[in-house]
């Protein structure tokens, strides 16, 4: 690779961050000066409303190892961390928030392996400070869940804190569907993988950018993106439901015939059946609607994201497949 390009690429995506995004610098700052080569830190502002943009701004007057990616509006955290790829030039790029729950000094622990020949390094949270009963259970189900239902194995505990060779970074940009579970795509390309244990730290400053709302389209996103389930379920609610009404006709003809004419008589009975199987029919109705709004958004061929600031993009090397 040309002497001009950076060893390392750090991938912050940047979304109301005005009351830590110095204190990231600062602890980023350090690390990058500590490393084993050339860096930069890319700030990829996601649509911020608060000061973000003018801190970042600062930040690259001082270090010119600081670039920024600043978007027309808010297009999501994953399609920050995509924008990041698309133009981070090192061998290795490392996708780290800028809240500090994710401690920039694991960088280290992360390069170790990267220099041991492994191609995705994840970061595995071995235990999440500061957070909520409900948010830990709901991240346990959601980990657990995906786990069964993916048709790839994606790692329990991992967030986007990870570091990937440059070969991942030219699969990934190959990859450009818009709803988009980045930690399911980094190990859905393939190669070679391993995981480090880290304490993921509190916020350090600000509110949390993930309400329920937005997890919960995260995990549709993530669900819908790598598995079939939901829509084999109804198939398979259909044989079942299908089954029961078959055995049940002999059943219900025996016991009028044996016991009374009016056995299994009554309105309410019929009403909760058809409530049932009607409830039955919308939600899976529903999930048929999901996958065909993602294929609706994949037909439509937009951009993933629109920039109104950005460095120029990496030129590929001879070498680079894509």
């Amino acid at each position: 690779m040309p002497s001009s390009r950076p060893r390392y690429s750090v991938v912050a995506p940047v979304f109301n961050e005005e009351d830590g995004l110095r204190e990231f610098y600062r602890r980023m700052k350090a690390v990058l000066d500590s490393l084993d080569g050339p860096a930069e830190l890319l700030l990829v502002l996601d649509g911020s409303r608060d000061r973000s943009p003018e801190i970042a701004a600062e930040l690259r007057a001082e270090d010119p190892r600081v670039k920024l990616i600043r978007f027309s509006r808010n297009f999501g955290h994953q399609v920050a961390i995509s924008a990041g790829i698309d133009y981070a030039e090192g061998e290795a790029v490392i996708i780290i928030d800028a809240d500090l729950q994710d401690p920039p000094e694991v960088i280290h622990e992360l390069i170790a392996q990267w220099q041991q020949g492994f191609e995705v390094v994840y970061a595995q949270r071995a235990q999440r400070k500061g957070e909520t009963f409900f948010k830990l259970a709901t991240a346990a189900v959601f980990y657990r869940l995906i786990k069964r239902l993916a048709s790839i194995e994606i790692p329990a505990d991992t967030g986007d804190f990870r570091l990937i060779d440059r070969k991942v970074v030219l699969a990934l940009r190959q990859v450009r569907e818009h709803h988009r579970f980045m930690r399911g795509l980094s190990v859905w390309v393939g190669f070679k993988q391993t995981g480090i244990r880290y304490v993921r730290n509190e916020r350090f400053a600000g509110a949390t950018q993930w309400p329920l709302g937005k997890m919960v389209k995260f995990a549709g996103d993530a669900i819908t993106g790598f598995s079939y389930v939901p829509l084999q379920l109804a198939t398979t609610m259909g044989f079942w439901v299908s089954g029961a009404a078959l055995l049940a006709i002999p059943v219900v003809a025996v016991l009028r015939a044996l016991y009374n004419e009016n056995f299994f008589y009554g309105q309410a009975t019929t009403l909760l059946a058809v409530l049932f199987l009607g409830g039955v029919q919308l939600i899976f109705l529903g999930l048929l609607g999901e996958y065909l709004g993602r294929i609706y958004d994949e037909v439509k061929n937009r951009p993933l994201y629109l920039t109104v600031e950005a460095p120029p993009r990496p030129q590929p090397d001879r070498g680079d497949n894509a």
